[in-house]
């Protein structure tokens, strides 16, 4: 008999500590608290390696049931579109303009950010409306 497993998503990118802040901010999620004996994660990170300093960040969901989030510096820069993106659902039951208005807000919220809005795509007969954006690094995302 299987078990359900837990998710975490992880993002390549050039400046993790950056870009997990900017996702608490889409998201709502927080940083959990830096390892016992350290009163922040920056003294945490000076007690690594030099290599090792600012390589990963983390950051979750307070009330625990979405995914963990992931960063971690790789020295590639991004090239191709994501194969795997996140939809962040904030028009779930809304249809027509009631939907698009919702969209537009966070969109405009998001872009504050540091996000940057690529088109949005309007409903038809198969789908609502959704917003593709991508965060401060160049990963697409949803507006859903």
């Amino acid at each position: 008999m299987s078990s359900i497993r837990q998710v975490q998503v992880t993002f390549d990118c050039a400046e993790p500590e950056r870009v997990a802040r900017f996702w608490c901010e889409v998201l709502g999620y927080v940083v959990p608290p830096p390892p016992e004996g350290f009163a922040s994660w920056g003294d945490f990170d000076r007690t690594l390696p030099p290599e090792r300093r600012g390589a990963g960040f983390v950051c979750g969901d307070p009330s625990g049931a979405g995914p963990r989030l992931y960063f971690q510096r790789v020295p590639e820069v991004k090239v191709v579109k994501n194969r795997v993106h996140l939809d962040v659902r904030v028009g779930t039951g809304l249809v027509g303009e009631e939907r698009l208005a919702t969209l537009e807000a966070e969109c405009a919220r998001l872009v504050a950010l540091g996000a940057t809005r690529v088109q949005v795509l309007l409903a038809d007969e198969y789908d609502e409306s959704c917003i593709v954006m991508q965060d401060i690094e160049g990963n697409e995302f949803c507006l859903d």
